[in-house]
């Protein structure tokens, strides 16, 4: 490592740096909404209406009668290039938990509406019709997208694998899934409306950094003396820390519904953090008792960009990768009904009237509504 490296190492490394800036890309999300808000009058000439409440919020929802349906498209990012690179280090495919981590960009978003997910449809974007030549590679992606649409219990309808030299550079491909879903009976939908003081937070581990920050964790890397083969405890490198798949959480909402638990309202926490508890428009104080545990790769990062708490639970998911908002007479169940499904929970605070805020009492955090502008 050069004394340059050494000297950038000290030196704070914040998300805009990494290359996202929340600030000129909510912007045109917010824009965007406004526009698609103006179509929804289409709907009722074939018979249908939208939710309105869904608008803003992870996935889209429509009023078909007996049911509502939802859906969502969604992207990966960038975390293929940590395969992309670890394969070209370690000589391992990962593109199976790569394929996990694009179907959980599409299916955590779509549940948070109360949906069951019914059908993925998959888009593999390469840069050429050479990435198609390792045989391995294209298989792992084949096979681990199939796991992964059994353990959603989804179809998997088909796709696009379009070669798109020019478009995307040479050796990558850009992967991204779309996901519909059913919402049946119709008192499943969790679009907020019930939401209110008294509700208990319960928040669902994550497996590592999932499929957000990845701009980041890739500009630490340079970092690095052993850039992602750097341990970060004994036995498991950065590489393979940050290559976890994603959790799918549709397991848990299902069985929460077999079991007649409530949702009031979910959030999926991936990008902005943990300030996405924020995400509904209601004036509401979330009051946060119980951190979970960190992962080791989110601590190693935020050490490793010198990350203060507030810039870190802003950034990353902290190892709590998705909320549920329910009455807090089903909050134990609820968590022991996760941990059935293999997910670990933790009852983590409550909803409070009051300002529109959220506060980590234990990391003496506070974000406000200003802390967050999607809609």
């Amino acid at each position: 490592m050069t004394a340059t490296s050494h000297t950038s190492a000290d030196t704070p490394l914040s998300y805009e740096q990494a290359g996202v800036n929340y600030d000129l890309i909510d912007p045109l999300k917010v824009a965007a909404q406004r526009a698609a808000a103006a179509t929804a009058g289409h709907l009722p000439a074939h018979g249908f209406q939208e939710v309105p409440a869904s608008r803003g919020e992870s996935a889209y929802v429509v009023d078909v009668g007996p049911f509502y349906l939802a859906s969502i498209v969604e992207c990966l990012g960038s975390k293929a290039l940590v395969a992309d690179e670890m394969q070209r280090l370690t000589g391992r495919s990962y593109y199976a938990g790569i394929a996990q981590d694009t179907i959980a960009m599409a299916v955590n978003d779509l549940i948070t509406v109360g949906a069951t997910p019914l059908v993925v449809q998959a888009y593999w974007a390469a840069g050429g019709s050479e990435w198609f030549k390792d045989a391995e590679r294209a298989q792992a992606l084949v096979q681990g997208w199939k796991a992964a649409c059994d353990v959603c219990g989804v179809a998997w309808g088909g796709g696009e694998t379009p070669a798109l030299a020019g478009i995307v550079e040479a050796g990558r491909i850009d992967l991204a899934a779309s996901c519909t879903g059913i919402i049946s009976p119709k008192t499943r939908l969790s679009v907020g409306d019930d939401l209110g003081p008294g509700d208990a937070i319960v928040l669902l581990a994550s497996s590592g950094i999932h499929a957000n920050g990845l701009s980041l964790a890739r500009k630490l890397a340079e970092r690095l003396p052993d850039g992602y083969l750097t341990e970060i405890e004994p036995g498991l490198t950065y590489g393979d820390a940050l290559l976890a798949p994603t959790t799918l959480y549709s397991p848990v909402t299902e069985a929460l519904a077999s079991a007649g638990v409530k949702l009031n309202y979910c959030a999926n926490i991936t990008g902005h953090g943990w300030r996405k508890l924020l995400r509904h428009p209601k004036a509401l104080t979330y009051r946060i008792r119980n951190v979970p545990p960190v992962p080791a790769v989110l601590k190693f990062m935020a050490q490793q960009a010198r990350h203060d708490d507030r810039e870190a639970y802003s950034t990353l998911n902290m190892g709590a990768g998705f909320a549920l908002f329910v009455p807090a007479e089903q909050a134990a169940r609820t968590v022991e009904i996760a941990r059935a499904a293999g997910v670990d929970a933790w009852v983590a605070g409550s909803v409070e009237a009051g300002p529109k805020q959220l506060l980590v009492e234990p990391l003496s955090l506070r974000f406000s509504d200003d802390d967050l502008q999607l809609r």
